[in-house]
């Protein structure tokens, strides 16, 4: 979503941090560049101008000309800002009110509202173990509320039946009290939308809010907007007075802007952001993790999360001990493949990541996509299970079959192979002899460096590294705050562009030859 803007800003920044001092009329250039690219991220006028205005004020200070460090003083300030833009705390969705707790969905046609409506009935049937009802109050957009009942069979939350020539305030109010006699926590009220904002529209919404009482009331805006996106969000926060905003289609290739602005204009937090098709694919806005990803620092914190969600515990455990006696075949190459996939992909992994957000177009230039992964996965699902516990056996005429299973060629499945050799060659080392092997040595070594050396045992036992997916996120953000003080701070983290042993240093592992990510190209000689 926000690529565009991640590297125009990046550049700019990075032509501040490379010098020694600056000047006002530095600082006062970069500035102009930076409204430019805000402007170009469809951010609204308004905000551009008073984001700008509070960065100068701050970055022309004689403590910033003057510091040590000014470049990074001002990327300070700008990071700082837009966290302030964005809203300095993540915001849920609050649910403290007598039950049912009432949330209204509200938005324009299109942009969601239905699919979002079934996404948060699964996540607080999910995560918060609430029960749900969720109701359609849109009579007018043709099986509107066959929608939605489906949406409840596929997630497995109840649905209000339909009553056909009911009134949306009618539909609301029986809502309410059906949620009461069923004893259900929460009621989600879908509204109906128009293509534009119309007087009927806010007349019908004010009438719902009157009858239904809601605790919540969400604006449900498509983050492809742009401009009008402040009109949207001005209107509805007049007229029906929303407490939050959810933002979809966060995953398309949009400028940004919308989401900007929208948090600026109205006040009101962004409190979740839709990032897929699917069902679970929604997620909490963290302000502060959203302006690290676009002046590309990373973000730690959400990557390990993810990990937490996608990784099987079980089948890490039994990774670790197939590590440290050695073993790897194509299945395990295949697991890593697929992880890898839930986790975003190397382009996902790698912008929230920090300081490697620019190495994506890199790996775009490698060859290295999700594309390339599922013909790899497509190879290793079209051998037989011997073949794939010993790929020694892998002669022309198995290849020729498995070529033509998977659809590639057999210059593909070398090269798939001559990585697998890499990768086990490199996991025999880390598991090898001596003090435990490479790899415990390194993990332990680097719990050292962090302060970690007493946290638990997860990770296999790897030298007393904390277990990730057991962190709640308060501990996870002084695991990284901990990270940083050790050193590891964004752009020089050690292997991340700084140099951990045997990683190039700064280069991309694996973009030199480096045996650890599938498919790139090694060293020519």
């Amino acid at each position: 979503m926000f690529e565009n803007l991640q590297d125009r800003l990046g550049s700019i920044l990075n032509g501040l941090t490379g010098r020694g001092a600056l000047s006002e009329a530095d600082v006062s250039a970069a500035l102009r560049e930076v409204r430019r690219a805000l402007l170009e991220a469809d951010v609204a006028l308004e905000v551009v101008r008073a984001f700008t205005d509070k960065v100068r004020e701050k970055a022309v200070g004689a403590e910033v000309l003057k510091s040590i460090k000014p470049g990074q003083m001002v990327v300070k300030i700008v990071h700082d800002e837009l966290v302030e833009m964005l809203g300095t705390e993540g915001v849920g969705i609050s649910l403290h009110a007598a039950a049912p707790v009432v949330i209204m969905m509200v938005g324009l046609q299109g942009s969601g509202k239905t699919t979002t409506s079934g996404k948060i009935a699964k996540r607080l049937t999910d995560r918060e173990k609430k029960k749900v009802l969720m109701a359609s109050l849109d009579t007018r957009r043709p099986a509107a509320q066959e929608q939605l009942r489906q949406l409840g069979v596929q997630t497995g939350v109840d649905t209000l039946p339909i009553i056909a020539g009911q009134s949306p305030t009618d539909i609301a109010a029986r809502a309410v009290q059906a949620a009461k006699l069923g004893g259900h926590d929460v009621v989600i009220l879908d509204t109906a939308g128009r293509t534009h904002i119309d007087e009927p529209l806010m007349a019908e919404m004010a009438e719902i809010k009157r009858k239904s009482n809601p605790h919540e009331i969400l604006l449900v805006a498509d983050s492809l907007t742009g401009q009008d996106a402040v009109n949207l969000a001005r209107n509805f926060d007049e007229r029906v007075g929303i407490t939050g905003l959810v933002l979809t289609r966060m995953d398309g290739d949009g400028r940004g802007g919308a989401a900007l602005s929208m948090r600026a204009v109205t006040g009101k937090p962004i409190k979740l952001i839709g990032v897929g098709e699917r069902m679970n694919e929604l997620e909490e806005f963290h302000p502060r993790r959203i302006a690290d990803r676009i002046l590309g620092m990373g973000d730690i914190v959400s990557l390990v999360e993810k990990a937490a969600e996608n990784i099987d515990a079980e089948k890490a455990a039994a990774m670790a001990k197939k590590m440290q006696s050695g073993k790897f075949d194509l299945n395990d190459l295949a697991d890593q493949l697929r992880q890898m996939k839930s986790l975003g992909g190397m382009g996902g992994i790698m912008g929230m990541m920090p300081g490697m957000a620019g190495m994506k177009d890199k790996l775009a230039a490698s060859g290295m996509s999700d594309k390339m992964f599922d013909r790899q996965i497509a190879i290793i699902g079209s051998m037989t299970k011997a073949e794939r516990s010993n790929p020694d056996m892998l002669k022309h005429s198995r290849k020729k079959r498995i070529a033509a299973g998977s659809g590639t060629d057999a210059s593909e499945i070398n090269k798939l192979l001559k990585m697998h050799r890499q990768m086990a060659d490199m996991m025999k080392m880390m598991g090898g002899k001596g003090k435990g092997g490479m790899m415990k040595q390194m993990m332990g070594g680097l719990a050292g460096k962090m302060g970690l050396g007493g946290m638990g045992g997860g990770m296999g036992g790897m030298g007393g590294m904390p277990d990730l997916p057991k962190l709640d996120p308060k501990q996870l953000e002084a695991l990284q705050k901990q990270a940083e003080a050790a050193g590891m701070k964004p752009g020089s983290m050690p292997g991340l562009g700084g140099g951990m042993p045997g990683l190039g240093g700064g280069k991309l592992p694996g973009l030199g030859g480096f045996p650890g990510l599938p498919g790139l190209p090694g060293k020519k000689k």
